[in-house]
């Protein structure tokens, strides 16, 4: 973790900056509905709002932002409300490019892509290895992403691999089972955020937040802003993180 640049000057320059934030962005449907507004018009400011969160992280000094758009479960909305979001992040891929280019930004799309049409699977792939060299921030996107499908994967890679004879039950540990999960290379995150006042994590990262601190806020993700992000990191430097020590 690093210290806060001098220049935010909003917040104590010594605090500590978490290396990795992940966020659940809950609550685009209810900004909208207070608004009177369209659905999609949620979704639309949600997924523009990710774009100046991950420029505030670059500016804090956040080194991985992973985000929580899209789940598993999501699939069972209304066929013309997924349909929406898939269109809504092929549109977000293509508008950002330059910006993810420019920015230093790597894009990892974590989840089952199996479920996407080809072109949109294609355009991730290719947006993912050109980008792979970027360093200022990974943004993370779970998206078709489920904890459970995510550990039950990882379970059968292993469970092969003992079939296979390439490993014994004997070598099974939690450094060799992390090491079979979707993004076996990203550390776990330092700090949970999720918005609009929910108290869970639905199904996001269950093995990686074992040791995660959480930061719950009641402010709707279209308006979640810099402001809020460092509250929720102050908050967070006023925990002890101790793993099980004293």
């Amino acid at each position: 973790m690093l210290n806060l640049r001098k220049k935010t000057s909003i917040i104590d320059p010594n605090l500590k900056v978490p290396h990795h934030i992940a966020i659940i962005m809950d609550g685009n449907a209810r900004w909208a509905k207070k608004r009177g507004l369209p659905l999609q018009i949620g979704h639309k400011t949600g997924s523009q709002n990710l774009q100046k969160i991950a420029q505030d992280c670059i500016d804090l000094g956040v080194k991985i932002l992973s985000v929580y758009a899209f789940s598993s479960e999501n699939w069972n909305r209304p066929k013309n409300e997924v349909s929406y979001l898939l269109k809504l992040l092929e549109d977000y891929l293509d508008n950002q490019m330059q910006q993810f280019l420019e920015k230093k930004i790597r894009i990892i799309i974590l989840g089952n892509l199996e479920r996407l049409d080809e072109k949109l699977k294609q355009k991730i792939l290719n947006l993912q290895e050109i980008t792979k060299d970027n360093q200022a921030l990974i943004l993370n996107v779970a998206f078709s992403y489920g904890s459970r499908s995510e550990i039950i994967d990882a379970t059968k890679k292993i469970a092969l691999a003992v079939s296979n004879k390439e490993i014994n039950v004997a070598e099974i540990d939690e450094n060799l089972f992390a090491k079979n999960l979707y993004q076996p290379n990203l550390p776990d995150p330092d700090l949970l955020i999720r918005t609009a006042g929910d108290l869970r994590v639905s199904n996001f990262f269950l093995w990686q937040i074992a040791y995660t601190e959480f930061y719950f806020s009641e402010v709707f993700w279209p308006d979640f802003c810099k402001k809020n992000l460092i509250n929720a990191i102050i908050s967070f430097n006023k925990r002890e993180r101790r793993y099980g020590k004293r």
